[in-house]
């Protein structure tokens, strides 16, 4: 399928928007990023994959690949609109270019090409919802403290970076703090009946953080329901049999090969009614130790490094040190 409003680039042969079929295409641009950007994760197909589950994400007007004379993929870019309309309007920009073929005008390209698409869904908002159409906007896109390149394009369009995101690395085999539970709290692994609660207690949670919208039933379902969480390396407080406080952890075997056996913890929060009360230290100390008992050697996480609870001094204490940042530029309106 191609697109009539195309960018130009001499690198590159023609481009398309994606369907369904070029799971695989997306994924392999992504793949061979990942090598150079971001060395010890790598991108599941599964999570390419999900995003043609969800109804929000249109990819045939939303995505667009770059490919050579030759038919192969050299970078893919997508826009996508949250569907939340509470606040305000919230678009990220993904994607990338394969190493080799850097440097040569195609991210230019692309990046121009998402955000005019990007300035375009806001439009469609505004026209298809009157409350939509009196909300500020916002336009995202996360870059590598090293990728001065997107850093450069993303000011050139008025984009300026807001806030630092750091991944935090933690040596399993390193002493484990025992963090004393709050008297009538429980601490129990999670379970798959729990999944609405845990979702309600992640939208209080993150409520008030900066750039965090409510996690809607259908992406939070491709989440817990997919094939990465461990529910037993996971962590729910209960206070009366209600969620007060979580930390949900995913296993991806794919990323071993570089950093040994690991595990991601997806999420922490507290609900806004039982901070203060220790509640983080306990959920994340049990969950590293589910981890360690499972055989895993490095848990990680990414931080808000502005946090207003104060995460990134928390996760210090327990044991994590920081390894990369990511920054994150934003176009407002």
């Amino acid at each position: 399928m191609s697109t009539p409003n195309a960018p130009t680039c001499p690198a590159v042969a023609h481009w398309r928007t994606a369907t369904r079929d070029d799971i695989d295409v997306i994924h392999g641009v992504l793949v061979a990023a990942d090598r150079v950007d971001h060395p010890t994760w790598t991108t599941p197909r599964e999570d390419v994959a999900e995003t043609f589950e969800l109804s929000h994400v249109d990819h045939e007007r939303d995505t667009l690949i770059a490919f050579d004379e030759t038919g192969e993929a050299l970078a893919v870019g997508t826009v996508t609109l949250h569907p939340s309309r509470e606040e305000h309007l919230h678009i990220y920009l993904t994607g990338a270019v394969r190493p080799d073929r850097r440097g040569r005008g195609i991210g230019t390209a692309l990046f121009g090409w998402q955000h005019e698409r990007a300035e375009e869904q806001l439009r469609e908002a505004a026209a298809a919802d009157a409350a939509a159409a009196s909300l500020p906007a916002e336009i995202q896109v996360y870059a590598s403290e090293k990728d001065t390149a997107l850093e450069r394009i993303a000011e050139s369009l008025g984009y300026r970076t807001e806030r630092w995101f750091s991944t935090m690395h933690r040596d399993l085999s390193e002493p484990i703090a025992e963090v004393t539970t709050p008297d009538g709290i429980e601490l129990v692994p999670f379970s798959s009946d729990r999944a609405e609660d845990a979702r309600l207690a992640r939208n209080d949670a993150f409520r008030d953080h900066w750039g965090s919208l409510p996690s809607p039933p259908e992406r939070w379902q491709q989440f817990i329901g997919g094939p990465f969480l461990r529910p037993d390396l996971c962590t729910l407080a209960l206070d009366g049999g209600e969620i007060v406080a979580f930390c949900l952890a995913s296993v991806n075997e794919g990323d071993f090969a570089v950093l040994g056996p690991n595990a991601y913890i997806d999420l922490v929060g507290v609900v806004r009614s039982h901070r203060r009360r220790g509640l983080a230290p306990a959920v994340i100390s049990r969950s590293l130790a589910a981890m360690r008992e499972a055989g895993l050697g490095v848990a990680v996480l990414d931080v808000d490094t502005e946090s207003p609870t104060g995460a990134n001094a928390l996760y210090g204490g327990l044991g994590f040190t920081p390894y990369e940042r990511d920054r994150v530029l934003v176009r407002r309106y």
